[in-house]
């Protein structure tokens, strides 16, 4: 790009400043807003999660770079960058409580059986997402192949029978 490390750190300050920029940046993207979305995107009542559906078009779609920036960056953040690495936890694990905190209210209005485990079905779906759909994206994985692994993982949505 052109740009001089030293002109980073006028404009950003340090690492730190220039990652939560990048990542608050990448956050407006579609998949960088995908997991606060993915919290509205529970419909239990019609048996239907579309969060892993979408999951699969977004992080494949070839108009940007394949995966999650909040997960591929953490695997380069070293021991020296624990603000860093608690920053980008911080973000899933955001991801995460809006997940759960929409499967919550899908129990309380009976579109999932009582007595669902709501806090392991949002991990669920997380590490779904950001473990596998990520990673197999940036390793080539498509829509397609994504979309097939997304109807398997619909297998663990609670009925109620």
């Amino acid at each position: 790009m052109g740009v001089r490390p030293g002109s980073l750190y006028v404009a950003f300050g340090d690492k730190t400043a220039l990652s939560k920029e990048a990542v608050d940046v990448y956050g407006r993207s579609p998949v960088g807003s995908f997991p606060a979305r993915a919290g509205r995107g529970v419909d239990g009542s019609r048996g239907r999660v579309p969060i892993l559906r979408e999951a699969a078009v977004v992080y494949s779609d070839p108009s940007h770079p394949a995966g999650c920036l909040a997960i591929s960056a953490a695997t380069n953040v070293n021991v020296h960058d624990e603000e860093i690495a608690k920053f980008l936890r911080d973000v899933r694990n955001t991801g995460v409580a809006a997940i759960e905190q929409r499967l919550r209210r899908a129990e309380e209005e009976g579109e999932l059986p009582a007595g669902t485990d709501t806090s392991a079905l949002a991990s669920y779906f997380a590490t779904i997402v950001q473990g596998f759909f990520s990673q197999r994206a940036r390793d080539g994985a498509d829509t397609d192949e994504l979309s097939r692994v997304a109807e398997l993982a619909l297998v663990a949505w609670p009925s109620g029978d």
